[in-house]
């Protein structure tokens, strides 16, 4: 069906009344975390982009992702604005039950960023280099927070360590927090560092007790973040309203990239009392890529967060998921390399995609695959994945299995 059919099927209440393509499901509670990068799920359903499939999106707050994540196994959740590694190490089986899942679209790209506490940038600042020798030389485990362990911000943390020369399994402890505690850990001395997504990281610079030492976009630049994920029983139950949702979310994300002043609305919605109950001065800042460090350095990020970007944002490349297949492998999470690019067409479904960006009118690419170099020179491209997991100097090894 083409565009102007499609929307043709809108009854003058906006709801989809056109025959098959119906959504089978109308009320889709779809979770989030309160990040600054749920904002196209909200904003979806704030300003009605949901109707205009047919359908009512309800953001449901989680606590935390390891609730997201058993909430999509049981089905309490139909959907949700989740981490991009959490839904494969639930397909994979990764920590606890497995489930095959479904990733419909990327929400974003860019947009966290690595905090170091007070205590450890007044002794060796927030250089990554000097990080290391600090630590070297201290000889004892300083504490690092990330949000999940196969999620984005523990590769991110992992992956930046790494490139300094500082093995995150073995110089330091990682822990898991929930993202809206990262602050008052990394004030209370329990966290020396974290990496999470937006406002967490500036809330840190505007409460005086944190440094940002690195942006996510400094390690990858147009790196892959959150997605919208649901099980695979889900998709395949209710094809029409995956198909929907997808739509609705994609036409929110437009939205949001076609102004500053969308952005800022963005900010002014999403900082309300359901959704990340925080000031909006402490949202929109990075949100229109203004970037304060924390040490009197400010800088204008052309790479900040980003939802759309004529759809290069949204497009579920199947390069971006073989990505943190290798990361889980390299970091010991899976101990045998997976059908990277099986798995990784299994799960992106591309298919699902296309037809909501044809109903949305956005172009999608040619190839399902990417190339990004990222921080330590190291160039990715899908095309070797296995090589590309086992060529790291720093990583796990059968002797760390053992000694697990």
């Amino acid at each position: 069906m083409s565009t102007t059919g499609m929307l043709c099927g809108l009854a003058s209440g906006g709801a989809w009344s056109g025959g098959s393509d119906k959504p089978e499901k109308e009320i889709v509670r779809i979770g989030f975390m309160p990040l600054t990068d749920c904002a196209p799920v909200v904003m979806a359903a704030v300003l009605g982009f949901d109707m205009k499939y047919g359908i009512k999106i309800m953001p449901t707050r989680e606590a935390s992702w390891a609730n997201v994540r058993d909430k999509l196994i049981a089905g309490e959740l139909d959907a949700a604005h989740v981490l991009y590694g959490l839904v494969y190490g639930v397909h994979l089986g990764i920590g606890g039950t497995r489930k095959d899942m479904a990733i419909l679209m990327t929400l974003n790209q860019n947009g966290q960023a690595i905090t170091l506490s007070k205590r450890i940038a007044a002794r060796c600042g927030i250089d990554g280099a000097t990080l290391a020798k600090f630590i070297r030389d201290e000889r004892r485990l300083y504490t690092f927070a990330h949000t999940f362990p196969t999620g984005t911000h523990a590769m991110w943390l992992y992956y930046w360590l790494a490139a300094q020369g500082i093995h995150p399994l073995r110089d330091v402890n990682a822990v898991t927090v929930p993202p809206p505690q990262m602050v008052a850990n990394l004030a209370a001395g329990d966290v020396d560092g974290f990496c999470a997504g937006e406002p967490w990281n500036h809330r840190a610079v505007a409460d005086h007790v944190g440094f940002t030492a690195v942006a996510s976009q400094d390690i990858w630049p147009g790196h892959p973040e959150k997605v919208l994920g649901a099980s695979a029983d889900f998709v395949s139950k209710y094809p029409n309203t995956a198909r929907a949702v997808t739509a609705a979310v994609l036409d929110a994300s437009r939205w949001i990239d076609a102004t500053p002043t969308n952005k800022m609305r963005t900010a002014e919605t999403i900082a309300g009392r359901a959704y990340l109950d925080t000031s909006v001065n402490v949202i929109s800042p990075r949100i229109l890529g203004h970037y304060s460090d924390g040490t009197g350095k400010s800088s204008e990020d052309p790479n900040c967060l980003k939802f759309h970007q004529n759809g290069e944002v949204n497009f579920p490349y199947l390069s971006d998921a073989m990505w943190f297949l290798t990361q889980h492998k390299r970091w010991g999470l899976l101990k045998e390399h997976p059908d990277y690019l099986g798995v990784a067409s299994a799960v992106n479904r591309i298919d699902v995609y296309r037809d909501a960006a044809a109903m949305v009118g956005v172009s999608t690419p040619d190839s399902v695959m990417r190339s990004a170099r990222l921080i330590d020179g190291v160039l990715w491209d899908g095309s070797a994945p296995r090589q590309y997991a086992d060529a790291f100097r720093i990583g796990y090894n059968e002797s760390m299995w053992i000694a697990a």
